[in-house]
């Protein structure tokens, strides 16, 4: 039988904010019958606008009357400990002002909250009786602008073994659109210049262009290409609508939902908050590509037929440093992929990646 725990895990000495800090996580812990002998420890982090529930609750999707439960129960199933986290600044953690939560003081605070998890796995302290958990294989997987978050933390700490980028690419992001639809234009964000700030928006002109249009029409255009983007067409329309019903209307060009977004609660799996500095460089091109260069360690790019990796096939240029690059496009699939007919698929691929990254851990 699986364990899970919910803890709040104080980061305040690991960051730059002035104030008290704390990262939530969800661990779920396999019967200790079922850990290998080489254990995976499998840390996720959400995009921006979800919380650590979309991997650890079971999502809404097809197939009907198919019950096919989380994400982490299906990585707990086959042994694994998985440990969701929402990022600072969303979900349970604590909410600070947005401007200051960089990807320096995000990615300090989520390792800060892992390596203590390590710790009390290692002293056999989460649960009464749970056998001490040495030198695991620690896996690192991120969806969309978690996947921008896992790279960035692997690149400045080197505290994975392997790493997942789930529908982010460190190349260049877009959201999908249908066929013969006009493209959505996105901000692209300077990491030196605040965007209020001349050349803080290195597309400004591209930007402005498109807010001339007749908001109306392309909100609505933009909503339908979004909605299009994040769910495959068998995932019922009341779903996507309840999923994405946490964006917030238009933004430089960008419609994420329709309105009125904050009339409705938002879904467990949901986050109304997010670390805003961090999260808007998610669609500007290279904004980690220094960070993917420098990852020495197995990487897999997974994502679903329909999701914003513009290339997916010219991804692996981005990690030149990776001892091994693994890339797979799941059929039936969009950016939101824990919604999916197909997520099983998705899930099975990853598995066999952590697998692999126990395989090549060297030896010690």
């Amino acid at each position: 039988m699986s364990h899970t725990i919910d803890l709040r895990i104080d980061v305040s000495n690991a960051v730059d904010l002035g104030e008290p800090a704390h990262v939530a996580v969800t661990i779920v812990l396999p019967d200790p019958v079922d850990l290998p002998a080489q254990p995976v420890v499998c840390f996720a982090k959400p995009g921006g606008g979800y919380s650590r529930f979309y991997f650890t609750r079971a999502l809404p999707g097809p197939p009907p009357g198919t019950e096919l439960g989380a994400q982490a129960d299906f990585h707990v199933s086959r042994g694994w400990i998985f440990v969701a986290l929402d990022n600072i600044g969303s979900g349970e953690s604590s909410i600070h002002d947005a401007s200051a939560l960089g990807f320096t003081n995000v990615t300090r605070a989520s390792l800060a909250a892992e390596q203590e998890v390590l710790l009390r796995l290692a002293n056999g302290m989460l649960v009464p009786g749970y056998p001490a958990v040495l030198q695991p294989v620690r896996l690192g997987i991120g969806q969309s602008t978690g996947g921008s978050l896992t790279i960035v933390q692997q690149a400045r700490h080197d505290c994975y073994d392997g790493i997942a980028v789930l529908g982010f690419s460190a190349v260049h992001n877009h959201p999908a659109t249908p066929p013969g639809e006009v493209p959505i234009v996105t901000p692209w964000f300077s990491r030196e210049i605040p965007p209020g700030e001349p050349g803080g928006i290195i597309n400004a002109a591209a930007v402005a262009a498109a807010s001339a249009a007749d908001v109306e029409v392309a909100q609505n255009a933009a909503w339908a290409a979004i909605a299009w983007g994040f769910h495959y067409d068998d995932v019922p329309q009341d779903v996507v609508e309840q999923d994405l019903a946490h964006y917030e209307g238009m933004s430089q060009g960008i419609v994420t939902a329709p309105p009125p977004a904050r009339e409705r609660d938002p879904a467990p799996w949901n986050s109304y908050t997010t670390p805003n500095d961090a999260t808007r460089f998610t669609l500007t091109p290279g904004a980690v590509a220094p960070e993917a260069a420098a990852v020495a360690v197995p990487v897999l790019s997974a994502m679903g037929e329909r999701d914003l990796v513009v290339d997916p096939l010219g991804e692996a240029r981005a990690f030149r440093s990776a001892p091994s690059f693994d890339l797979f496009v799941c059929p039936r699939m969009g950016h939101m992929h824990n919604f999916a007919g197909t997520r099983a698929l998705f899930w099975e691929r990853i598995h066999r990646f952590g697998e692999w990254c126990a395989a090549a851990k060297p030896q010690t």
